[in-house]
């Protein structure tokens, strides 16, 4: 059995991609039509696989000018630069965009949730072996070891994760309340949120650990009254969730957890099996194949339509952006892994040349310094754009799950923003500082689904039930019109149940 590390094994080599000289005489000197396509492996337990990258359509060539600088070799590999100058456009097609159909591995996923559905714990345990590389004969993690983790995590990170507990608890206690009862003309709605009766929540594991994301993910459960909050995350090369997760997981107030990753732990939270009792609510970020699990059991339960997926993030520079910091936050979003989306849209020749000549330079000392090049490499870009409203139009055709305006007066491109998971503004504003400290949920919107999804909040565990009451005064005025709309549907009955109110025929009544 491969070590566990293997999953997260990155390979990256040409696939279409026909590179161009790297000769230049100047920083903005030559162009060329390029296709962005790349081989690389799935992040996430079960995710051993090698498939296309999902940038670009395979049926649809991307038609832009690639820029090239003197940066040579490391120019090229680190961010494609386009130049969308003096363009006119259909962004659309012209913009590499991210396409999970294209070479998802919806057979691989659909096999490992139709086994665990049938086998229950034994497919758990199969998968955990053969993707894991351990043996896990306790599928829940006793209680008591979740305090014990707490004080094995040492204090500096203990108060971080505290004060990071706090503030995103803190924000979701936050949020307006709705109206309670609605009223018009005799007739009276109320309101009703009804919280689940129990949510799960994925916790990713393979290239780092992200107790950030039990955090994020646990507490809008908690603060909108879930009975039962579970917990899945991949056991490490020990056979157990790191302390970090446990840790966290204790300080959520997670009320169960268990030793299970992948496609696998989705299957069970959905179907449940003799260990794990099936939820309501799936949410939590995740790989591609993680991510394409809780596509497939939508419906059994409840999914967040945002599609959390590898991670995701625009920066939009001018002359006047710090370049190290708008490298450093190119840089992370890569560290992620493997299927992310790092780009840099700007109107500045000379601040795309010093940013993307930064990251090559952060990349080459980076600790992750292979898994980084080879996700900048395939979804990595550097955008050339007329001025700010076209930069504007780039970021929202691309609907990032992180939008950062580090830029001159950021505030007044707000205005401009229609596709985002969450935005940050100005040079203090990072997105780290939403990944940990901010309050509202990391849990956000990716490949593209920032166009019709949010980030996860305490809404995503709610029901609304409207209750709803009328006295007879207003059920008669309003009789003519709910008849005439049930003949005209032909459903006779809707209309005999308030014509019979209104004109007082209660035949069994009378009998």
């Amino acid at each position: 059995m491969a070590p566990r590390n293997a999953r997260s094994t990155l390979n990256s080599s040409p696939d279409t991609v026909s590179s161009p000289s790297l000769v230049a005489s100047s920083a903005m000197a030559a162009t060329r039509l390029v296709m962005a396509s790349r081989d690389e492996a799935i992040e996430d337990s079960s995710a051993r696989s090698v498939g296309t990258s999902p940038f670009c359509r395979a049926s649809r060539r991307c038609r832009h000018r690639e820029v090239l600088a003197p940066v040579r070799l490391r120019f090229a590999t680190m961010l494609r630069v386009l130049d969308l100058r003096g363009q006119a456009l259909d962004l659309g097609s012209a913009l590499p965009r991210p396409d999970l159909a294209a070479e998802a591995p919806v057979a691989e996923v659909r096999a490992i949730l139709a086994a665990v559905r049938s086998r229950g714990d034994e497919a758990l345990r199969d998968y955990t072996r053969r993707f894991d590389g351990v043996e896990v004969n306790k599928l829940r993690v006793d209680g008591p070891l979740l305090a014990e983790a707490v004080s094995r995590v040492g204090s500096p990170l203990l108060e971080a994760l505290t004060a990071a507990r706090d503030s995103i608890e803190s924000f979701h206690r936050w949020r307006a309340a709705p109206t309670s009862r609605y009223q018009r003309d005799g007739i009276s709605v109320e309101q009703l949120e009804l919280p689940v009766a129990r949510a799960g929540v994925y916790v990713p594991g393979g290239l780092a650990k992200y107790p950030s994301s039990v955090l994020m993910a646990a507490i809008p459960a908690k603060v909108a009254g879930v009975p039962a909050v579970i917990l899945c995350a991949p056991p490490g090369p020990d056979g157990e969730v790191p302390d970090e997760i446990m840790a966290a997981a204790h300080l959520a107030q997670v009320d169960e957890v268990y030793r299970a990753g992948g496609p696998q732990a989705i299957a069970a939270m959905a179907y449940g099996t003799e260990s794990i009792a099936s939820v309501d609510v799936i949410v939590g970020p995740g790989g591609r194949y993680v991510s394409l699990a809780k596509q497939e059991v939508r419906g059994v339960v409840g999914v967040p339509a945002a599609f959390a997926g590898p991670s995701e993030v625009v920066v939009v520079a001018d002359a006047t952006t710090p370049v190290d910091y708008a490298a450093i936050d190119i840089v992370v979003q890569a560290e992620h892994g493997p299927d992310g989306l790092a780009w840099l849209v700007t109107w500045s020749q000379q601040a795309l040349h010093s940013i993307v000549t930064a990251v090559g330079r952060l990349v080459d000392r980076a600790p992750r310094k292979r898994e980084i090049a080879s996700t900048l490499d395939a979804g990595g870009y550097a955008v050339l754009v007329d001025g700010p409203k076209e930069a504007m139009a780039v970021a929202n055709e691309i609907a990032p799950e992180h939008l950062e305006l580090c830029c001159s007066e950021p505030e007044r491109l707000v205005p401009l923003v229609k596709n985002a998971g969450a935005v940050f503004l100005g040079p203090w504003s990072p997105a780290s500082l939403g990944d940990y400290m901010a309050g509202p949920s990391h849990v956000l919107p990716t490949f593209r689904s920032a166009r019709f999804a949010s980030a996860l909040g305490v809404e995503d565990f709610l029901r609304r039930v409207h209750v709803i009451k009328a006295d007879r005064a207003a059920l008669c005025r309003v009789t003519p019109y709910i008849e005439a709309i049930a003949r005209a549907e032909g459903l006779l009955a809707h209309a005999e149940s308030v014509t019979m109110r209104a004109t007082g025929s209660d035949q069994s009544s009378e009998a």
